[in-house]
């Protein structure tokens, strides 16, 4: 199964935070499993730290080719199908990750409960 990361996910990864189940910790650096970051969460991380509300590493492209973390780029496929998603969540950052995780056949791995109201495979954090 590959994982897509949701934002805190991602985050608490590349601190090595103790927020990230060893579970999910091992799945992500087993080797084998393919994980994905989405280029969403690097909006979403670049904007809240700008403001101030959380740290992140300077060079977070880098930090994702070093712990071997595919880049996934947002399309206007992705961007469609966020719009149309119910409104059960509306964080936009959010609804692009459910969106890509559907299209995309991943599992998406977060602690948001809200994110189980969708079509979606979630594996908590």
């Amino acid at each position: 199964m590959s994982l897509l990361l949701d934002t805190h996910a991602l985050l608490w990864w590349l601190a090595d935070d103790p927020e990230l189940s060893t579970e999910v910790r091992s799945r992500i650096g087993e080797g084998r499993t393919r994980v994905v970051a989405s280029a969403a969460s690097a909006w979403e991380i670049s904007i809240k730290a700008a403001r101030g509300r959380l740290e992140a590493p300077d060079e977070l492209a880098a930090a994702l080719e070093r712990d071997h973390i595919e880049q996934l780029p947002i399309t206007v496929r992705h961007a469609t199908a966020a719009g149309k998603l119910p409104r059960h969540h509306d964080d936009p950052f959010d609804r692009m990750l459910i969106a890509q995780a559907q299209l995309e056949g991943l599992a998406l791995v977060t602690r948001d409960p809200r994110m189980r109201t969708y079509d979606v495979d979630v594996v908590t954090t």
